[in-house]
């Protein structure tokens, strides 16, 4: 679905990064949370004595938050875990909440379904708190639902994805903080790959990013990003490349075609630098 334009050129205004962002991401593509990569996170955010918080509001299972704290204390030593309940937009009205997040090193964003993360968290006064503390310095941690919501345009899991064709990928609204990137999650697993491909040939100033299970990448405040964990991440980039359409079964389902795509398969310890002009990947 492409968004209105209206829309778009609003979105477009946050996907610039920002000189004063100086923050980390690490995104989960779901599945096992190895723990290399959760330490990682706890290292960022400050330590095991850093206020950590945890928002499950991708999840539709009451007991999430709960399992997340054990899971920080028991396996990660953390001393200052809590969880955000935010369930809606009312709940990220909440003072209370906010102020927590001016003290945290890090918040982590469980799994679930994407859409109610935006819907929750968008323009909200937790939501704009959570993006001072990533420019700050601070550390967003997500898995699956997690690490979707991340991007400046969000794919919500809607659409046919098995054909490369326009307006088959449902895009909205992402939270912005991955500057320049599609991020998809379960992606070698679930095969994911049309649809990373159909987005990024309708927005190719956006790289795609596709994380698979067991595997983060680590976008540090440069926005370039390593990758960890256990699998791989593709990174699909048409930057400079020729797009075409096809006539296809009619519009608006063209088909999509383009030479000169970069396509990566990047294992764990390689780095993708993600910059205006140019890429290289370094071992």
């Amino acid at each position: 679905m492409r968004l209105p334009l209206l829309p778009l050129v609003l979105a477009l205004a946050g996907w610039v990064p920002s000189a004063a962002a100086r923050g980390h991401l690490v995104l989960v593509g779901g599945g096992e949370r190895p723990r290399a990569v959760m330490e990682k996170f706890v290292e960022l955010a400050g330590g095991k004595d850093a206020v950590i918080l945890v928002l499950p509001t991708a999840s539709g299972e009451a007991d999430t938050g709960e399992r997340y704290l054990q899971e920080f204390a028991r396996e990660y030593g953390c001393t200052r875990v809590t969880v955000l309940d935010i369930k809606q937009r009312s709940d990220a009205a909440r003072a209370d909440y906010v102020a927590l997040v001016e003290q945290a090193g890090g918040v982590f964003f469980s799994g679930g379904d994407q859409r109610r993360i935006t819907a929750a968290l968008l323009d909200t006064p937790v939501g704009e708190a959570i993006t001072r503390l990533y420019a700050r310095g601070g550390v967003l941690g997500g898995t699956s639902a997690g690490t979707a919501c991340m991007s400046p345009l969000m794919i919500t899991g809607e659409g046919d994805f098995t054909v490369i064709t326009a307006g088959n990928v449902e895009l909205t609204r992402g939270l912005g903080l991955f500057a320049g990137a599609i991020v998809d999650q379960h992606f070698i697993a679930r095969q994911r790959q049309n649809r990373l491909f159909a987005a990024v040939l309708e927005h190719p100033e956006l790289v795609g990013v596709g994380v698979d299970e067991a595997t983060a990448v680590w976008v540090r405040p440069d926005h370039n990003f390593e990758v960890l964990g256990e699998g791989s991440v593709m990174v699909i980039d048409a930057r400079v490349a020729t797009i075409v359409r096809g006539p296809g079964p009619g519009k608006p389902h063209q088909l999509l075609g383009a030479t000169g795509v970069l396509v990566h398969i990047l294992l764990p310890g390689q780095t993708f630098m993600l910059r205006p002009a140019g890429r290289e990947v370094m071992n």
